[in-house]
């Protein structure tokens, strides 16, 4: 009876691990759920996919790679088969990209909405629909690098070209033009200063109120020349009415005041000779007065030697 109890007891334990067993199967295995087959079309390089990647629907874990081939009617195509969940309503306006996952270089499948599009995309196990691949960060940071690069090429040799032994000669030559020029500017520089000074000293106040005087005084001048126009004009026509009359008080009495006339003028031109002299000599003196009488005998600054 003893036996018999132990062999019981053997058989129970080993019919309980197989159940174990089973059930941790089943349990690592997970539940099969259903899906749906979608091919995914691409003409990038899809370096770090492989079969049974992940496929994410926004952020989530919705499938798997299934099968990776290329397409037998383009060669040039990539043909990704990826199985989604049923519970994944997929829209015409899906497109998918290739992302990485951390530092491995893993790939996985991520399926975005492009908004294009919001019709349903119907599964179709005759003929899966097909999905673009779009490109990914990487290949747009590469696409630009490539394109970058390429620029910089152009430029550097752009810049080869405009720094040419030719051109290095001739800017040699510009350069030492353009000191030369420098070198010359100076002199008139200084010839400018000295200019701008002279201006400065014409212009101080001194001489400006010498001119504001000058012009003030010829105001008055001015209107005594009107009004001496204005007595021509008068005694003018006197001359007329005299010459007109044939009596003693006409052109008869008109001769004694011609005489006094003639010699009033005389000393009137006598006197304008002077001045247009002494302008002659310093014109200067019309902004700055007329320049100083030597001294004469008896008078400080005399000097009684001849000039030779």
């Amino acid at each position: 009876m003893e036996n018999k109890s132990h062999a019981f007891i053997v058989g129970l334990f080993t019919l309980l691990l197989l159940a174990a067993g089973v059930l941790a199967i089943y349990w690592l295995g997970g539940v099969s759920e259903a899906t749906d087959d979608y091919i995914v079309v691409t003409r990038q390089n899809i370096g770090g996919l492989n079969p049974q990647a992940q496929v994410r629907y926004r952020g989530i874990r919705v499938g798997k790679v299934s099968d990776i081939r290329i397409d037998p009617r383009d060669p040039g195509n990539i043909l990704i088969t990826v199985s989604i969940s049923r519970d994944i309503r997929l829209t015409q306006g899906t497109v998918a990209k290739l992302g990485y996952q951390g530092v491995t270089g893993l790939a996985h499948i991520l399926l975005l909405e492009s908004g294009r599009d919001a019709d349903p995309l119907p599964p179709n196990p005759a003929a899966p629909p097909r999905i673009a691949m779009i490109p990914s960060l990487v290949d747009e940071l590469g696409e630009s690098s490539t394109a970058t690069l390429r620029e910089m090429r152009e430029l550097l040799a752009s810049l080869d070209a405009v720094f040419s032994e030719e051109n290095r000669v001739h800017l040699a030559a510009t350069l030492a033009n353009l000191n030369a020029a420098s070198a010359g500017m100076a002199p008139a520089l200084e010839n400018l200063d000295l200019t701008l000074l002279q201006m400065r000293k014409l212009f101080d106040d001194r001489n400006v109120n010498h001119l504001s005087q000058a012009l003030a005084e010829a105001g008055p001048l001015l209107a005594e020349a009107r009004t001496a126009i204005g007595g021509i004009r008068e005694v003018s026509a006197r001359l007329d009415i005299a010459i007109g009359d044939p009596s003693d008080k006409g052109a008869a009495a008109l001769i004694p005041r011609l005489n006094e006339m003639a010699g009033d003028i005389s000393m009137a031109a006598l006197r304008l000779s002077r001045v247009l002299r002494t302008m002659e000599d310093s014109p200067q003196g019309l902004l700055f007065g007329a320049p100083p009488q030597p001294p004469g005998p008896g008078e400080p600054g005399f000097s009684d030697r001849e000039e030779p």
